[in-house]
C-alpha cells in the first residue's frame, strides 16, 4: 500500500472517530424531540478534502457505531442519519469537486443545505411515522412547525461552522502532510 493511500485512510479514520465523537457528546435539543449534532461538519469536511465516496463512507461508519451505542431509534434511525448526512455531505462534496475555490464552497455548503431540507422533508413524511410509532396525520402536522425547522436550523448550522472551519483543519492536515 502506497503512504499516499495510508494517509487517506489515517485521515479518514480520524475524521470518522471525531464524527462519532461530535454525535455522541454535542447533542442540543433545538425543535420538540428533535437534536441536533455537529458530526455533518466534520462529514462534509471529508468530502470536501477527499470526494462525496469519503463522506458517505464516514456517514455510515458513524451512524452504523451509533446506533450500536448511542441511539435509542434502531435501524430506522441509522437509515435516517445515513439520508440526512448523505443529502448534505455528499451534495456539497460532489459540487465542490467541480468548482474548487471559496464561491464554490459557498454554492456546494448552501446546495447541500436545501438538498438535505428537501430530502429530510420527504423521508420524514416516509418514514418517521414507522419509526416513531405516529400515525402518518399526526406526522403531517408535525412537518411544517417541527421538521422543517429543525432542518434548516441543522443544515444552516452545518453549512456556516463548515465555513469557518474548513480551511483552518486543512491548513493543520497539510501540515501535518495527512493531505
Amino acid at each position: 500500500m502506497n503512504i499516499r493511500k495510508v494517509k487517506k485512510l489515517t485521515t479518514t479514520a480520524m475524521l470518522c472517530a471525531l464524527a462519532y465523537i461530535m454525535a455522541a457528546t454535542l447533542r442540543v435539543p433545538i425543535v420538540l424531540f428533535l437534536r441536533y449534532d455537529p458530526k455533518d461538519v466534520i462529514i462534509v469536511i471529508g468530502g470536501l478534502i477527499f470526494g462525496p465516496a469519503t463522506s458517505l463512507l464516514i456517514t455510515v461508519i458513524v451512524s452504523v457505531v451509533q446506533m450500536f451505542t448511542v441511539s435509542g431509534t434502531g435501524i430506522l434511525g441509522c437509515i435516517m442519519n445515513i439520508i440526512s448526512s448523505c443529502s448534505f455531505a455528499c451534495t456539497a462534496a460532489w459540487i465542490y469537486k467541480k468548482k474548487h475555490n471559496f464561491s464554490g464552497a459557498m454554492l456546494a455548503l448552501l446546495s447541500g443545505w436545501i438538498c438535505q431540507v428537501a430530502v429530510m422533508m420527504l423521508w420524514n413524511y416516509l418514514i418517521a411515522p414507522v419509526y416513531m410509532g405516529y400515525p402518518r396525520d399526526e406526522i403531517v402536522k408535525l412537518l411544517l412547525p417541527a421538521f422543517l425547522p429543525f432542518n434548516l436550523i441543522k443544515g444552516g448550522l452545518n453549512a456556516a461552522i463548515t465555513l469557518f472551519l474548513y480551511k483552518p483543519v486543512v491548513t493543520v492536515l497539510r501540515r501535518m502532510e495527512l493531505v
